[in-house]
């Protein structure tokens, strides 16, 4: 049983015993509290001579603790206070302990004798033959006879009494334990948020590096956060799926962050994970395809052309647009290059403006998106010459997009082979 759906993490076992004790003086009913396997977690109260020395039996211990039991899980069943006969013919009645519909326990009481008419109309709940052990066991017998009748009337009066105060005692608890809970989840998610900022801010003092496009720290924590709060509404259905995509594209990026060269399965691998984060944080708003055959799974490229050109997509494109974005991306060969498009419907781009993202100079004042892009495009003209530099096509009309297309030279990779 998990800690968490223990009875004692809902039950204030010493106050519980307090009002046992006052119940079964008030009522000559005996009282124990038990876990859902029958175990006694309270001290028993009121209980018969003639019980106390049939538990010292072990044969009848057993059968004892079965009654308990059984009973509890009938109470469980019902959901309401369950009277019936134990194994020795005395009249019991549990009171089931639920919190949140889960079965923890219940208080068994009884060990009474009630008048014949209402005895017949009750359930054995286990048969013995503890009858031939009382007429051959005198100091038994003469226990057995001692026990009071007591009128069915009021065992249920008892019964109803004791659920009512259960059932109180339980729901205060468990309401409590949800304040505790939520209480040391917000504590926790200030903490994590107070961790967060100082990492972002670390993030945010480093140095751009020159040639190597590093992931965006706003996607970092856009993930990160994701992540976070995914785990705290659900438990962990999708979330461990989206977990391990992230640490894939981390372990991507630190074991290949210094590397010069990578196959293009392993570059659209990466791209797959930032778009299954980034369909997860934007939902419908974002749709994307990717079509490569395996053919070219073995293909050399510089590390980390794709992506950049991906989050322009998204940061441009699908986080602006009400409705926001399809990313189509196909790889194809002519015979001598594998041509890489990356299309998007957006509203495209100016002339002017993908002059500027290609041929950017020291002295140009570029945003964020045309680091990316330059560092992409130098990268593959240093790798496979002067032709092969970025292509970007756009009509710059409404919902007609832009095309990126990159080039990598199939006979230079055979070569590398």
């Amino acid at each position: 049983m998990e800690e968490s759906m223990k009875i004692n993490k809902y039950i204030d076992i010493d106050i519980l015993q307090t009002i046992l004790v006052n119940m079964s003086k008030a009522t000559g009913i005996a009282f124990v509290v038990v876990d859902l396997k029958g175990n006694p977690v309270t001290e028993p109260v009121g209980f018969t001579k003639f019980c106390n020395y049939l538990r010292k039996i072990d044969e009848y211990k057993e059968i004892c603790y079965q009654c308990d039991a059984h009973g509890g899980l009938h109470a469980n069943i019902k959901g309401e206070p369950y009277v019936y006969k134990c194994h020795s013919g005395l009249v019991d009645f549990a009171v089931p302990i639920m919190v949140n519909g889960n079965y923890l326990g219940a208080i068994l009481s009884g060990q009474v004798k009630v008048e014949d008419e209402n005895t017949k109309k009750l359930t054995s709940i286990i048969n013995s033959n503890v009858s031939l052990e009382i007429e051959k066991n005198e100091e038994l017998k003469n226990a057995y006879d001692e026990i009071n009748e007591i009128p069915y009337s009021k065992i249920e009066a008892t019964a109803i009494t004791i659920h009512e105060i259960a059932n109180y005692i339980v729901e205060k608890a468990y309401v409590n334990s949800v304040k505790k809970e939520l209480n040391e989840n917000q504590l926790r998610l200030l903490k994590e948020e107070k961790i967060r900022n100082e990492l972002e801010k670390s993030l945010k003092d480093a140095e751009l590096q020159a040639l190597y496009y590093q992931i965006n720290p706003h996607f970092l924590f856009n993930a990160l956060n994701t992540i976070c709060r995914l785990a705290y509404l659900e438990k962990a259905v999708r979330t461990e799926d989206i977990a391990f995509a992230f640490s894939d594209m981390m372990k991507y990026v630190l074991n290949k962050n210094h590397a010069e060269l990578v196959t293009i399965k392993d570059e659209l691998e990466h791209c797959n994970n930032y778009l299954k984060i980034q369909k997860l944080r934007m939902g419908d708003r974002l749709n994307y395809n990717i079509n490569c055959s395996e053919r070219y799974n073995d293909v050399i490229c510089p590390f980390m052309i794709l992506q950049p050109m991906i989050e322009n997509i998204i940061k441009y494109v699908a986080e602006v647009k009400v409705e926001g974005a399809n990313i189509d991306i196909n790889a194809y060969d002519d015979g001598n290059n594998l041509i890489i498009d990356i299309k998007d419907d957006g509203d495209g781009i100016p002339k002017e403006k993908i002059q500027k993202l290609l041929n950017i100079t020291e002295n140009y004042k570029f945003k964020e998106e045309s680091i990316g892009i330059n560092n992409v495009n130098k990268r593959l003209i240093y790798m496979f010459g002067e032709n092969y530099g970025l292509e970007i096509q756009s009509s710059n009309k409404p919902k007609e997009g832009t095309l990126v297309r990159i080039r990598l030279n199939l006979n230079l990779n055979r070569k590398i082979d």
